[in-house]
């Protein structure tokens, strides 16, 4: 059975966010991305703690996607080192399952 994934990323304005989002969705690698904030985020970068607004994106996909989600994001990121984190999602109701499925194969033309 295929395994699906919740990646979380982190940009610096909602455009961004917007932008990576709308990548994911039409090019059929994620089947939703929500997008939340602003969000404070403290962090650790080059010896000194800091402090930003960021706006978090939460990515809905099949574990196999993985890897070309991981590229998409690194190539429009504007970060050195861009948050990509998943997480395996091991309880997921079939109704919603099915609908990831769907959203992520590749579209068929009639």
């Amino acid at each position: 059975m295929q395994a699906y994934i919740q990646i979380v990323t982190t940009t610096d304005t909602r455009e961004t966010a917007m932008r990576i989002a709308r990548f994911l969705v039409e090019k059929r690698l994620a089947a939703c991305v929500q997008i939340d904030g602003p969000i404070t985020s403290l962090y650790r970068w080059k010896g000194s703690v800091e402090e930003e607004t960021e706006w978090r994106c939460v990515i809905k996909s099949r574990s196999d996607l993985f890897g070309e989600i991981r590229d998409a994001i690194r190539d429009m990121h504007p970060y050195e080192v861009p948050e990509i984190v998943a997480t395996e999602l091991d309880q997921v109701a079939e109704s919603y399952r099915q609908w990831l499925e769907d959203e992520t194969l590749p579209h068929k033309e009639p």
